[in-house]
């Protein structure tokens, strides 16, 4: 008998600049019919969000399938026998990146980041912080280390955006890629 549950999705959401990002990776995710979206975010990115988007976050959060409370580090995306297809931040700031470089846990986005590196799945961290100190490098290559893949979110032009949608496309194109998931959200390099 084949396995017809949905492959779910963690996607954490933190307090950097970038929040457009999350919106257009949830939209897209919300029309692939087969994957379960897991959301979790900081306090940090509920404000941006308003700043950024001029909505409330509960807005944002109704594109996801279960959204968990991020002090709840007892809940289901915590736990290493719940099975994923892998986890993205997006944005990622450069406080999250330092955690999940070093393995500090301290609420839920952090632990489900670290579970998915134990695990050795699919983690995917989008910073979009310019420029970059040390210290933001240094938890990169660490980060990186440790298993996770570091996908700042820089749009490539080759593809010719007319629109910022082009442009966030491009990065969601490339998250879902890593993940494993298919989705025609922003031309490929001379493909086909």
């Amino acid at each position: 008998m084949a396995d017809t549950a949905p492959r779910r999705v963690v996607v954490g959401v933190s307090g950097a600049s970038g929040i457009p990002y999350a919106r257009d990776l949830l939209e897209t995710l919300r029309r692939i019919p087969d994957v379960e979206v897991h959301l979790v975010a900081t306090e940090g990115a509920r404000r941006v969000a308003a700043e950024e988007l001029g909505m409330p976050f509960d807005e944002l959060a109704s594109l996801a399938d279960v959204v968990h409370p991020n002090k709840d580090t007892g809940a289901a995306i915590a736990s290493g026998s719940f099975r994923t297809a892998g986890m993205t931040v997006v944005p990622c700031s450069a406080t999250t990146l330092s955690k999940v470089a070093y393995g500090v846990c301290d609420n839920l986005l952090t632990r489900a980041a670290y579970v998915h590196l134990k695990e050795r799945r699919p983690l995917v961290l989008v910073p979009r912080e310019t420029p970059l100190p040390l210290p933001t490098l240094d938890a990169m290559v660490k980060a990186a280390q440790a298993g996770a893949t570091i996908l700042p979110a820089s749009p490539g032009f080759y593809t010719r955006p007319q629109t910022i949608d082009d442009l966030l496309g491009f990065v969601t194109q490339r998250i879902l890629d890593l993940l494993g998931i298919e989705a025609a959200r922003s031309p490929r390099w001379r493909d086909g």
